[in-house]
């Protein structure tokens, strides 16, 4: 696994890096081919809290989990847990879509905005979509931990946004 680490506002030492290593080698094993598969770390610290997001996008899925915590390397044991939980939970899921053409991903660029401080869009995200249906839409969501998902929907062949309601359900608007 390709192991990409950042740090936001503290200092990524070799023990550091080291650790998040070792850690993310545990989840190779619920790939197929784990040398083609990237992990993004991005390590931050504020006001005093250690956070960890880890995102492994795929060909087929988007994995993605943060955690907080005082000391990192908590922090790391529980954002590995999380994503070991999540593929252990979705598996049958995820193995259900394995030969479908149309599972997607979802790629999110950040674009810090960099006008005057009165504007009210404080961050730009940019995305990337494949055509999925869906129970698949869902099956992302549920993965990044989102409230809300965007999507192409091939089932109604329009760009569809799917949200979790209040009571727990599942809502889509679709854009035609």
């Amino acid at each position: 696994m390709n192991i990409n680490i950042r740090g936001d506002k503290i200092e990524i030492t070799e023990a550091i890096k080291n650790y998040v290593k070792e850690k993310l080698e545990r989840l190779e094993k619920y790939f197929e081919e784990p040398t083609k598969i990237s992990a993004h770390v991005l390590i931050r610290v504020k006001n005093g809290a250690q956070s960890i997001e880890v995102t492994i996008p795929t060909d087929r899925y988007t994995l993605r989990a943060e955690e907080k915590h005082a000391d990192l390397y908590a922090a790391v044991d529980e954002v590995i847990d999380v994503l070991e939980r999540q593929i252990r939970k979705n598996k049958t899921k995820l193995n259900r879509f394995r030969n479908v053409d149309t599972m997607g991903f979802m790629l999110f660029d950040e674009v810090a905005d960099d006008k005057e401080e009165d504007t009210i869009i404080i961050k730009r995200k940019n995305i990337e979509s494949k055509p999925m249906g869906e129970e698949e839409a869902i099956l992302q969501m549920e993965l990044l931990g989102h409230d809300f998902f965007v999507f192409k929907n091939v089932d109604e062949e329009c760009t569809s946004v799917l949200y979790k309601r209040k009571d727990g359900q599942y809502g889509i608007i679709n854009a035609k």
